[in-house]
């Protein structure tokens, strides 16, 4: 019974004895305890009836103690009745989870108990005292238990807050360190509930939407009354012309900004924290209606001051209550800022854990009007501004609040003269209207720049090595500073409204001038002047906050309405794919849209177990047909089903940073024995046995220290140990040597393979293995041409016979003549014998993960602990002169020097007023007030309130000046560092790091570090001024001012050595969430083939609670210090109404309401000053970070002294002289001691096992890697010599991999703009893309997709072959140019490099044996040594190296030419 009413409780049902402490099982408080004294009762109600039906006495008289009684029996029932509307309320649209029975029935039962005592209690002779006394005491005793646990619980937060923060002060903090969440604070919890509202919310904005646009139709096709006679006809005419044209504009401007769901988020997120919005609510009210106590109180200190006769306990009293009052106050104020930031939390979470999931089910459409970039940007700044909103979203109605109840209270103290201040009030209405509007359109452009300069930063850092290579850093880091340079401009006019707020000070001078002008009679004494000043102090926060709270709404509903828009997006229709087991793969006539604009007819059925080879020209759809299968395509017509699951290898390989082992097994339960013959089949054993940690060696970010094979492999043994139904291989065999794609087919894909009972779908160039499949379609321009057996192709003499007659004859022939070799091939494929010895794994990847100094390849994010200041972790002063140095010491020195001077005004206008008061005494009431000293006392007070104001206003204008300096500056030197970074920074460093530094620390910098340092002057000065004045009021307060300062400054930074840790914390644990992010777009095509959207789910989860650890703890912390600091500001208060009562005959009421009501501010500007302090050395802490990354080794200088004369190299001359390499001082050689001459025109190719150090070599003639010892001398000139660029830019690649940048197709071959249009388009034609893009709507301004997603592989890497055109240096390196191309796209490469680079020195990279073979020489590496250079003639008669590699190629002779 018990368990099925606690059922659902976490922990609930635990034993007593499986308990690590002594208690009882909260079930058994919940139902056993609380049912015991009811139970009583019930036992007595048969009694309590009886007296029910005899005839109706009088009823008692009502007495105090009865009356007593009767409120605290009425507040239980409102307790009864309040758990039960709760509980209520928390089931109320929750599908998933509901509460136990338990929490319904408690409080039914207590609500009738107390309904039955109430009808017996008052009747007459009903003697019920002593069943309810023994209730109860039951009631009592029985509660004991569950109180203890509650308090228990609660000392346990306690002790271990306060251990925490002994600890953080001791040491400095890491993650294991923080305390597990609490479930209402996990993200798993939030997101569910919010997921819940906001489907309900955003289904509501669909349906107005889908009203909304049909009502624009009816009115659009709403036609116009006819008109009779021509001249009506033609008038009517053009008016309807001038009509549509004006309407089609604004509709137009209307639908692309109203075109989605919108306005449905905040009723999202209210619904989903309706509780904790009340809760905090309810606190905020009572400490508003706390704060306006203290000045009634001190209304009465003053005038017991005044009156002398009173008794001095009067004013002892006072002075205790208003500390009371202050104390109980601090305690509500906490409570509710504790529940507001820990709401402004669970928001950001519930945002973050949104977008994250939209980015995984995002349809294609969707996808390309979302980048990388900007969902980063949803997830830091928006999701952060909705965070800082929500913190203080009860402000809304608090300061209107506020400022009604001290305008109420300065009525009673001066009359109608307070509609003065009120006027200045309203008159600022609209100008805040005003400048919240101007706001909001800064707000809005400085998000879609910050946008642009994320999207191209993010594409930088995924294309970093294609810069290096071309020399265009200088281009993109342009770009990226134009895009900051307008971002900065919409920051600094943003900063200059946001500051005009210097007219608060006015209300009160309005306010009192208007008092004592309106009548001689109105004179200000110090009861009235002092209580009013306390008002106007309370008044002061409302105001202040207002124009902020203003600002903050603008940006607010600038990322409302970005992630309203991104999160109403499509998803991906999920029934794109059917799964109808009755056909194995099937494709009915479907007809679907690609990124690129082309349509797509196919009509396919395939059988089960099949392996099916897709063929075709580049851009043909060979990927497209792919995706469709995936369900990645827009459906037009027809359908796709596919029986089983399905395992995808993409084209370019999608490796997580995570062991070897995790790649592999991909979620999967490890089964030894199949993943043992998963390595074999993949060939990776030979690269495990190379590492330290084996399978568990690290894998970088994007498989960074993997060669482009091994990545490959990776990916096929992921999919191979997957155990699928239905494999999609998207050409995976073109990025690995021939001998091991030869391997991968024998062993793992073919007929005999791994996989042979599995069907698989190949898309595949290599035509020697098209024999060995059953089936082969060909694609042509996106529609099936041709399918069937390759000897049924063959002899259908179509286009696929054709293809192969003109393309592939040696390959074919070859492939026929196999059996009469003598070279000793196996039947089906020559196997490389050396394929069972020891391949070299990659040798950045045996560097970083065979370095004896560890074997972590990414390590782990460093939290800076302050260096210098390790005793007290504080932040160093460095990084503080680093700021002040990025803001320019003249703007430092000019606002401090400015806001100083206003304080000496403060100080001054206080003094004044309180000499002011004393004219109540000088000339009382029946006397006449000389007018003349009126307006002396109006003018002063104004005077230097005025000047006030400016001082402040231009203080912050010459801070926001700073600022923008500051940004500017560090944001520069952030990215100039980072651009100039040597490779090995990027190999061994995410890109989320990178990304935060840009992302989340720039935007402190910008936003945050400005306004928390001109807050920690304003409120220090003002501290400072306050006690001043104070010290001058009551003397003797100066006896507690050195011990409550020592106090102050021992809890300070007791405190902010842990909250600056918790903050370093919070940084550190915000790079996952976007290492995350950015590896899960990269590989959504992967993810969703494999089905396990939840699993990266709920890894996001995680990695999004390790961060809310950080948070949590820093909120809780924060309001520790806060409580203590409060306390303190409260005996300020204390002390100086107690100084003020024991001096009260030495001291006139002027001085003493002077300093009491000062002091009463006093807890305020602790309260604030240690929260900005706090919140400035913790957001210093991101222009720690960014001087860490700005302050990282640069490579080498990108122009040196020396210079290259002018067309060099001229001959294209290069020479090797013991060349010998390493990637860092303290790990072994890559390269060892190459040494060799390549003449002029000489055509070069360069071959080796995979690891061989092909790669390292070209990357040595960039410098991407610096010598160890030797030389490399290019015409003559020793590279070391020259500057990066000048090295760079005078030699041309062609990578393996065809990256592109979003922007033009003109932008993508020149970013320079050096060249003419004419240039462009001839070398396009000469790469055979004048057509395509001749065809393109926009030509040469046609947008490339980011990565290039809107261009098939081979359109990209025919680009690559038209920027090496454009350039045309001398020298050319060819990096496996061809490996991802079909063989009528590799011809038309390879011809065209033979003519265009005939007088050109060329290296060429291969995995296809057959493109060198016309080369003047091979050179063949193994680990890192020149084992045979020689012509390929001469090598394959040697039959050493060379030989095994063509042997293994189906190559044992051949005719070589030299060009």
């Amino acid at each position: 019974l018990l368990i099925s009413f606690c059922i659902k409780f976490t922990s609930l049902n635990a034993s007593l004895l499986d308990r690590p402490d002594p208690d009882l099982p909260v079930c058994v408080e919940r139902t056993v305890l609380v049912w015991v004294p009811l139970a009583f009762l019930w036992f007595r109600a048969p009694w309590h009836l009886a007296t029910l039906f005899k005839k109706t006495p009088p009823k008692a008289p009502l007495s105090k103690l009865y009356i007593c009684k009767q409120v605290l029996v009425s507040l239980l029932f409102l307790t009864a009745v309040s758990e039960l509307a709760a509980t209520f309320g928390e089931d109320y649209g929750s599908a998933n989870k509901k509460n136990p029975p338990v929490l319904y029935a408690n409080p039914a039962l207590f609500l009738l108990v107390m309904l039955l005592q109430e009808a017996v209690r008052r009747r007459e002779k009903a003697v019920d005292s002593g069943s309810l006394f023994l209730f109860w005491l039951l009631q009592v005793v029985c509660e004991i238990f569950s109180f203890q646990s509650l308090l228990r619980e609660a000392l346990k937060e306690v002790l271990s807050l306060k251990q925490m923060i002994f600890k953080g002060y001791k040491r400095p903090l890491v993650l294991e360190d923080m305390w597990e969440l609490n479930e209402m604070d996990s993200t798993g919890y939030i997101s569910q509930r919010f997921e819940e509202m906001m489907s309900q919310e955003l289904r509501k904005a669909r349906i107005r939407l889908q009203k909304k646009q049909d009502r624009k139709k009816k009115s659009r096709s709403k036609p116009y009354s006819d008109h009779n006679g021509l001249v009506k006809g033609i008038s009517q005419d053009m008016l309807i012309m001038v009509r549509s044209e004006k309407r089609s504009k604004i509709e137009k401007k209307e639908d692309g900004e109203t075109n989605y769901p919108h306005s449905w988020l905040v009723p999202s997120i209210a619904k989903t924290f309706k509780w904790v919005l009340i809760e905090s609510a309810f606190f905020k009210l009572l400490q508003d209606l706390l704060a306006f106590v203290s000045p009634q109180l001190l209304k009465l200190l003053i005038g017991f001051t005044k009156d002398k006769p009173v008794h001095a306990w009067q004013g002892y009293l006072y002075a205790s209550l208003l500390l009371l009052v202050a104390i109980i106050h601090s305690m509500f104020l906490q409570q509710f800022t504790l529940r507001s930031f820990k709401l402004g939390m669970r928001v950001r979470a519930a945002i973050t854990a949104a977008v994250y999931k939209k980015a995984l089910t995002l349809s294609n459409d969707a996808r390309k009007e979302s980048t990388v970039g900007q969902m980063v940007t949803l997830i830091s700044a928006d999701a952060h501004c909705f965070n800082e909103v929500t913190n203080f979203i009860h402000l809304l109605w608090s300061c209107p609040v506020q400022i009604a109840l001290a305008l109420s209270f300065l009525w009673v103290e001066l009359g109608p003269s307070v509609l003065a201040g009120l006027l200045v009030m309203v008159l600022m209405v609209p100008i805040n209207g005003l400048l919240a509007i101007k706001s909001k359109s800064f707000q809005a452009k400085s998000m879609t720049y910050k946008d642009k300069r994320m999207k191209i930063l993010n594409e930088i850092l995924s294309g970093i090595k294609i810069l290096k290579l071309y020399a265009w850093e200088p281009s993109f880091e342009a770009q990226i500073q134009g895009f900051r340079e307008q971002e900065l401009q919409m920051i600094f006019f943003s900063l200059y409204e946001s500051n005009l707020w210097f007219y608060v000070l006015q209300v009160s001078l309005a306010t009192f001038a208007v008092f004592v002008s309106v009548s001689p009679n109105n004179v200000l004494d110090a009861e009235k002047t002092f209580t009013s000043i306390s008002l106007f102090n309370i008044l002061r926060a409302p105001l202040g906050m207002l124009p902020l709270l203003i600002s903050a709404m603008v940006q607010m509903s600038v990322s409302k309405r970005r992630l309203e828009k991104f999160l109403s997006r499509d998803d991906l229709d999920i029934n794109a794919v059917n799964h109808d087991n009755s056909h194995m793969l099937s494709v009915m006539p479907f007809t679907f849209m690609p990124v690129w604009v082309r349509f797509l007819s196919v009509s396919l059925d395939i059988n089960p177990g099949s392996l099916v080879a897709v063929v075709g020209a580049v851009g043909s759809g060979k990927s497209s047909l792919i995706s469709a299968l995936l369900g990645e395509m827009h459906n037009l017509s027809g359908s796709v089903n596919i029986k089983g699951s399905v395992a995808y290898v993409p084209q370019q390989a999608w490796i997580q940073n995570a062991t070897l082992k995790d790649n592999i097994l991909f979620g999967s339960d490890l089964d030894e024995l199949r993943f043992q013959r998963v390595l074999e089949a993949c060939a990776l054993e030979q690269d495990l046995e190379l590492l330290p940690a084996g399978i568990q060696a690290e894998i970088g970010e994007k498989g960074i220290n993997l060669s482009g094979g091994q990545k490959q492999r990776v990916s096929l043994a992921r999919a191979a140990y997957s155990s699928a139904d239905v494999y999609l291989l998207d050409d995976p065999l073109s990025a690995v040597d021939s001998h091991v794609g030869k391997h991968l087919f024998e062993r793992l894909i073919g007929p005999q393979g791994l996989l042979k009972d599995k069907t698989r779908i190949l898309v595949t160039h290599g035509i020697s293995f098209l024999p060995y499949v059953d089936e082969i379609v060909v694609l042509v321009d996106g529609v099936v041409s041709e399918v069937g057996s390759y000897s049924s192709l063959r002899a259908s003499k179509g286009a696929f016979s054709e293809f192969l007659d003109t393309y592939a004859k040696q390959e074919s022939s070859e492939a026929q003549e196999k059996s009469e070799r003598t070279c000793g091939a196996s039947p089906v494929f020559p196997l490389y014998s050396s394929m069972r010895e020891k391949e070299n794994f990659s040798p950045r990847a045996k560097e970083e993960l065979g370095s004896k100094k560890g074997q972590r390849l990414i390590e782990t994010e460093t939290v800076q602990t302050g260096g210098c200041f390790s005793l007290s972790h504080q932040v160093k002063f460095s990084v503080y002169l680093q700021y002040l140095r990025s803001m320019g010491w003249c703007y430092g020195t000019m606002f401090i020097t400015v806001y100083f001077i206003q304080n000496l005004a403060f100080i001054g206008q206080n003094l004044w007023l309180s000499d002011w008061t004393n004219d109540a005494v000088r000339y009382p009431n029946e006397s006449t007030y000389p007018a003349r000293i009126r307006d002396v006392r109006v003018g002063a007070y104004g005077g230097l309130g005025m000047a006030q104001g400016f001082l402040v206003f231009v203080g912050t204008l010459l801070l926001a000046d700073g600022a923008i300096c500051a940004s500017r500056t560090l944001h520069t030197r952030l990215l100039s560092n980072i651009l100039r970074a040597p490779m090995l920074f990027f190999d061994t460093t995410p890109s989320g790091r990178v990304v935060n530094r840009f992302a989340k620390d720039m935007f402190t910098v910008d936003e945050l570090i400005p306004a928390a340092l001109r807050s920690v002057i304003l409120k220090m000065l003002e501290l400072l001024a306050t006690l001043v004045i104070i010290c001058l009021a009551v003397p003797l307060f100066t006896a507690v001012v050195i011990p409550l300062i020592a106090i102050y400054y021992f809890v300070e930074r007791f405190y902010l050595t842990t909250s600056r840790q918790l903050r370093r914390l919070d940084s550190v644990s915000r790079s996952p969430i976007y290492s995350h992010f950015g590896e899960t777009v990269s590989g959504l095509p992967v993810i969703r083939a494999y089905g396990y959207q939840e699993r990266f789910l709920e890894q996001n989860t995680v990695t999004i609670d390790n961060n809310l650890k950080c948070v949590c703890q820093l909120i809780v912390s924060n309001r520790w210090m806060a409580i203590r600091l409060e306390f303190l500001g409260n005996l300020v208060v204390f002390f100086s109404a107690l100084f003020a009562v024991i001096s009260r005959d030495s001291l006139d009421s002027g001085l003493v309401g002077l300093s009491v009501s000062y002091a009463l501010n006093v807890t305020l500007i602790l309260n604030t000053l240690v929260r900005m302090t706090s919140q400035l050395e913790t957001h210093v802490v991101s222009v720690e970070r960014v001087k860490e990354y700005a302050e990282i080794p640069n490579e080498a200088a990108w122009i040196a002294e020396k210079r290259p004369p002018d067309g060099w190299p001229s001959e294209g001359r290069v020479r090797f002289e013991d060349y010998k390499v390493r990637y860092r001082p303290e790990l072994e050689l890559v390269l060892h001691g190459i040494t060799c001459d390549i003449r002029s025109n000489e055509k070069i190719g360069i071959v080796g096992r995979t690891g061989a150090g092909k790669s390292s070599l070209t990357n040595c003639l960039f410098r991407i890697m610096e010598a160890a010892e030797g030389r490399i001398l290019i015409d003559g000139v020793d590279i070391a010599r020259l500057g990066l660029h000048d090295l760079r830019s005078r030699l041309t690649i062609i990578p393996q991999d065809p990256v592109l940048f979003s922007g033009t197709l003109r932008m993508n071959l020149d970013p320079f703009e050096k060249y003419s249009d004419e240039d462009i388009w001839k070398v396009l034609e000469l790469a055979h893309l004048k057509d395509f893009v001749g065809g393109l709507a926009a030509g040469l301004q046609h947008e490339v997709a980011e990565g290039g997603e809107n261009l098939s592989v081979g359109q990209r890497q025919l680009l690559c072959l038209a920027r090496a055109l454009l350039r045309k240096s001398r020298i050319l390196i060819l990096d496996e140019a061809t490996a991802a191309v079909d063989l009528e796209t590799d011809n038309l490469i390879q011809t065209t490099i033979r003519r265009e680079f005939a007088h050109c020195t060329v290296l060429t990279i291969a995995h296809r044996i057959n493109t060198i073979l016309d080369s003047s020489r091979v050179m063949v590496l193994d680990a890192g040594k020149i084992v045979e250079f020689d012509s390929p003639a001469t090598l394959l008669q040697k039959q050493g190296q060379f030989f095994a590699l063509a042997r293994d190629s189906g190559i044992c002779t051949a005719e070589t030419t030299s060009l």
